[in-house]
């Protein structure tokens, strides 16, 4: 499984976890220079995986709140039949 393969399998909570012990050990320091780095780079895919999280979690929240409207709305017949009833 790659290093990619791993991530993607993460859940928002496991990611942001992982993200914030990475950023603890950057700013802790004491690590070679490559370690940095190869910390930086996971650092970075894992905040893409939260971004990506947060991003779906809020296209199902606008697409939830359309459709609620959308069904709040009174509907162009039901409008029609009332102003016909009432006429």
């Amino acid at each position: 499984m790659s290093a990619e393969e791993d991530l993607s399998a993460l859940s928002y909570e496991q990611a942001r976890d992982e993200l914030l012990e990475v950023v603890r050990r950057l700013e802790d320091g004491g690590t070679t220079l490559a370690d940095s780095l190869a910390l930086w780079e996971r650092g970075e895919a894992l905040a893409r995986i939260c971004q990506d999280w947060l991003d779906g979690a809020r296209a199902r929240i606008e697409a939830a709140r359309a459709a609620d409207a959308q069904a709040a709305a009174p509907s162009e017949d039901n409008v029609a039949a009332k102003r016909s009833s009432s006429a």
